[in-house]
């Protein structure tokens, strides 16, 4: 939430500069780059009501809570991205095929340099912070504040085009960041895609493993599992422990596995852990399940 109040009066106060000139100059790019700018500020709406709704308890409804609100926040940054890009393009092909005259040059090349510089601190903070919190969204976010920085990058190499008396230049670089945009929308859709379809870092697979290997009383690991929901890992492990241990001891056994879980794996919030009896050879404890799991 703070990372969103703050990039949110970033980004505010670089439209405002930038809309200050607009009325000055006159240029149609600058006030493409400037609604850019206020649309990529907005985001952050989506993302707090995301936020503030992963924070409710789980209810007899939502069993496992409001953590997945994030990815629909990540869903609305996705079509925003894409609107901005669809944008920039459209701006482009207009001004290709009718050039406008820009006034105050040096200013709409001081606008574009404060737009980028805002919207790339702002894009630095935004995924640095999502990453830290593992947030899909926020880091979507980031990536969406980025696509407005080129636009930027468009806008000042379009002035240094005009300034040498070609003024083509602003809305062909303006194709070329049409382009960058899409790649970058390529990275932030598949980015929201993996959250959606429960798809983690195979690594935090592995360290799971490991960490549930070292437990005392563990003979061996089964299948484990892992998903996001909001930027909170949940897993459900099955372990093998002693066929002749009692209940309690293997209860015991699985509360150590997950206290284990919690405090080693990174962003972690709940382990579900089933303990499995290991032997005697030849048994098998799950044969009237068999039929029912898929393969």
């Amino acid at each position: 939430m703070r990372v969103l109040a703050i990039s949110f009066a970033a980004l505010m106060a670089t439209a405002a500069v930038q809309a200050v000139i607009v009325v000055a100059s006159g240029s149609v790019a600058l006030l493409g780059d400037t609604l850019h700018n206020l649309a990529d500020a907005l985001t952050a709406v989506p993302l707090a009501i995301a936020f503030s709704l992963g924070r409710r308890a789980a209810t007899r409804r939502f069993t496992y809570g409001y953590g997945r609100a994030e990815d629909l926040a990540g869903i609305v940054i996705v079509l925003l991205i894409t609107a901005s890009a669809a944008l920039a393009g459209y701006e482009a092909v207009q001004r290709l095929l009718d050039p406008q005259e820009m006034r105050a040059v040096g200013w709409v090349a001081a606008a574009a340099v404060v737009g980028f510089a805002g919207n790339e601190w702002v894009a630095r903070y935004r995924i640095k912070v999502g990453k830290e919190i593992g947030s899909a969204a926020l880091v979507a976010d980031g990536l969406h504040a980025r696509t407005d920085g080129f636009t930027s990058l468009a806008v000042l190499l379009g002035a240094g085009g005009a300034a040498l008396g070609f003024p083509q230049a602003d809305p062909i670089v303006g194709l070329l960041i049409t382009v960058a945009i899409c790649f970058v929308l390529r990275d932030a859709a598949r980015e929201i895609y993996h959250r959606l379809m429960d798809a983690v870092d195979p690594g935090l697979v592995d360290d799971a493993e490991r960490i549930l290997a070292t437990v005392e009383g563990v003979r061996r690991v089964g299948s484990v599992r892992l998903r996001w929901i909001g930027h909170a890992l949940h897993a459900e492990v099955e372990i093998l422990v002693d066929h002749d241990m009692s209940v309690v001891a293997a209860h015991k056994v699985a509360v150590e596995a997950e206290h284990r879980l919690i405090h080693d794996l990174p962003r972690l919030r709940a382990a579900t852990v089933h303990t499995d009896p290991d032997g005697p050879d030849g048994a098998d404890h799950h044969a009237t399940l068999t039929a029912h799991r898929t393969p």
